[in-house]
C-alpha cells in the first residue's frame, strides 16, 4: 500500500487548440512545477488562461487557433504565464482575400426541414413571441410610456388575452439635439422602424413629446406608416399633456388587445428564423466551448434555410480576414473590410484603440488581446459562407450567415440584430453576463461548469462540458434544438427573470448638441 500522507494529484487539464499553436490553454488551473503540455510550468497558469509550450522571442507572433494573437514583448521560456505583462499588439498583415477560401460551401440542406410552432404575420414573417410594444419618439416622452405600460400591468387586463406575451416599453435616452440629417439620426429612424415591423411584435403605439428633433409624423412618411390596427401614435403636447397621453394611451392599447390576442401558433418551418449571435462576458473557453457550439448550432440552421446574424464589429477585428475568405462573392468581404476601416478611423477620432476591448473581465478570465478574443468570437459564425454585410438595424433579407456592422456593447449590439429581424437570440457568456431582451427571447449559453452552476437561474445550457468530452457537434445539436424549443414558446431563464424592458439601446453616433 502507497504512503497514506502523500497525496497524489490527477495531471493538470489543458488543451493545444491547433497543431501551430504555441501555447496551451489551461483548462484546470496549473500549479508551478506541475508538467502540463508536455513542459514544467514556471508560473502558476490561472483556469482559462495560456502557457508557452516552446521558446517564443521578443517580438516573435504568439500563437492560438493557428492565429496570430499578438506579439512576445520579451523572450518567453516555456512553461511561462502568457497575458499582458509579456504579450502585446502592432500592425501585422493578415492576408484579407475576399472569397478566397474556395473550400466554403453552404451546408447541405437537411431533409426533412426542422419546424418550430410559431405566429404568422400578414408580411409572411413569422413571430415566436408576440408582445404589443411601446415605442418612445424621444426622452422626454419614455416616462408617459413606462406610465401606460405601468398601468396596463396594474388593470390585469392581460389575464384576458392569453395568446399575448406582454406589453413592453421601449424607451431610450436620445431623440432631440441630434443632426437630423446625421448618421446617428438615420440609425434611430431604422432602429425604431426595425422594432416596429419585428415579427415578435403584434401591435406598437409610438409616443412622443411633439418639438423633438425625432419627429413622428415625418418617420411615418419615411416608412410609409399608417395609423391601424397595428400602430397608434400619440405626442404629449397634442394631446393635453402627460396624464391625458397615458389615459389615451392605454385606451389605444385596450384597443389593440383582442386583435393581437387571435393569433394562434402553428407549425411552420426553421426556415422562418432568424437567430442573433451574441457574445459578452467572454473568457477563456469561449473560443473553445460556448462559441463554436454556437457556431454548429448557427451552421444547422443555414441548413435548414435559416438566418444567423453575426455582430460586433470591434469583437471580429484580427479575425475579419477568415471571414471575409468565406464571403459568397468578393463584394461581401469587400464590405467587411470596409468596416473594419471605418471602425479604426472612428476609433481614432474618439482617441481611443481597438485593443480597449477585452473588458478587464475579460482580461481576467483569460483573454489578453482584442485579436484572440475576435478569434474566439467570430467562432458563433460557424463554417458557413458569408452571405450579406448590413448596416446597424438595417432589415435583414438574406438567408445563410450574415453579417450586421453593431458596436461590441451588447445591449447596443442586440438592438441592432433585433431591429434587422431577429425573433431569437443566442448568448454566450464565460463571466456570468446578466441579460435578457424583448421582443426577442434569449438564450444563455455558459462556457464552463463552475459558472454555470454558480448562475444556474440566469444560463439556459452548459457548455462546460465539452471540456469533459461531449463533442462541439453534439453540444451544436442540443443548441438547435433548444433554440426550436424557444422558438416553439419555451420560456428562456432571462423571460423568466423578467429581462428585457431595459434592454433597448439604440447605437448613439455624433455630437449631442
Amino acid at each position: 500500500m502507497g504512503d497514506p500522507d502523500v497525496v497524489v494529484k490527477p495531471a493538470p487539464r489543458s488543451v493545444r487548440l491547433d497543431p501551430g499553436d504555441n501555447l496551451i490553454v489551461a483548462v484546470d488551473a496549473i500549479e508551478r512545477g506541475v508538467v502540463a503540455g508536455g513542459v514544467i510550468a514556471t508560473d502558476r497558469i490561472p483556469r482559462g488562461h495560456k502557457m508557452a509550450v516552446a521558446p517564443i522571442e521578443a517580438g516573435a507572433p504568439i500563437i492560438k487557433f493557428g492565429q496570430i494573437i499578438g506579439f512576445a514583448t520579451a523572450p518567453i521560456a516555456p512553461g511561462t504565464w502568457l497575458h499582458e505583462h509579456n504579450v502585446g499588439l502592432k500592425n501585422f498583415e493578415r492576408g484579407y482575400h475576399p472569397a478566397g477560401d474556395t473550400g466554403t460551401r453552404l451546408p447541405a440542406a437537411i431533409a426533412p426541414p426542422a419546424t418550430f410552432e410559431g405566429f404568422r404575420r400578414a408580411d409572411g414573417k413569422v413571430g415566436t413571441r408576440n408582445y404589443l410594444g411601446i415605442l418612445s419618439s424621444v426622452n422626454c416622452s419614455a416616462t408617459a410610456a413606462r406610465f401606460m405600460a405601468e398601468e396596463i400591468a396594474r388593470s390585469g387586463v392581460l389575464a384576458d388575452f392569453p395568446n399575448i406575451d406582454g406589453v413592453v416599453p421601449l424607451v431610450h435616452g436620445t431623440g432631440c439635439a441630434m443632426d437630423t440629417e446625421g448618421e446617428g439620426f438615420e440609425v434611430l429612424k431604422r432602429t425604431q422602424w426595425g422594432y416596429a415591423a419585428n415579427p415578435n411584435m403584434a401591435a406598437v403605439i409610438m409616443v412622443g413629446l411633439g418639438c423633438e428633433a425625432f419627429q413622428i409624423d415625418r418617420w411615418k412618411q419615411a416608412y410609409g406608416i399608417v395609423e391601424n390596427e397595428r400602430f397608434r401614435s400619440l405626442t404629449i403636447q397634442q394631446t393635453g399633456g402627460t396624464r391625458r397621453t397615458v389615459e389615451a394611451g392605454v385606451a389605444a392599447i385596450r384597443e389593440l388587445l383582442p386583435l393581437a390576442n387571435q393569433v394562434r401558433r402553428e407549425r411552420v418551418p426553421a426556415s422562418h428564423l432568424m437567430l442573433a449571435l451574441q457574445c459578452g462576458g467572454s473568457d477563456g473557453y469561449s473560443g473553445i466551448t460556448a462559441n463554436p457550439a454556437l457556431g454548429a448550432a448557427a451552421d444547422l440552421l443555414v441548413a435548414h434555410g435559416g438566418t444567423a446574424i453575426l455582430s460586433e464589429t470591434p469583437e471580429i477585428y484580427g479575425a475579419e480576414h477568415l471571414l471575409a475568405r468565406r464571403a459568397a462573392r468578393p463584394e461581401i468581404g469587400e464590405q467587411l473590410i470596409g468596416l473594419i476601416r471605418w471602425w479604426e478611423d472612428y476609433a481614432a477620432r474618439n482617441r481611443g484603440v481597438m485593443n480597449n476591448n477585452p473588458s478587464p473581465g475579460n482580461k481576467a478570465g483569460g483573454l489578453t488581446t482584442i485579436l484572440e478574443k475576435s478569434l474566439g468570437a467570430a467562432a458563433k459564425g460557424g463554417s458557413s459562407p458569408l452571405t450579406g454585410v448590413y448596416r446597424y438595424a438595417e432589415p435583414v433579407t438574406a438567408k445563410g450567415l450574415v453579417f450586421m456592422d453593431t458596436p461590441g456593447f451588447d445591449p447596443v449590439a442586440a438592438t441592432g440584430q433585433i431591429a434587422g429581424g431577429a425573433n431569437v437570440l443566442a448568448f454566450t457568456t464565460g463571466r456570468g453576463s446578466a441579460f435578457g431582451s424583448k421582443p426577442t427571447p434569449s438564450i444563455k449559453l455558459a462556457t464552463n461548469t463552475p459558472m454555470y452552476e454558480r448562475m444556474v437561474e440566469d444560463m439556459d445550457i452548459n457548455c462546460g462540458d465539452i471540456l469533459d468530452g461531449v463533442s462541439i457537434e453534439q453540444k451544436g445539436r442540443e443548441i438547435f434544438e433548444q433554440i426550436l424549443a424557444v422558438a416553439s414558446g419555451r420560456r428562456t431563464k432571462s423571460e423568466l427573470l423578467g429581462y428585457g424592458d431595459h434592454e433597448f439601446v439604440p447605437w448613439q453616433i455624433g455630437a449631442t448638441m
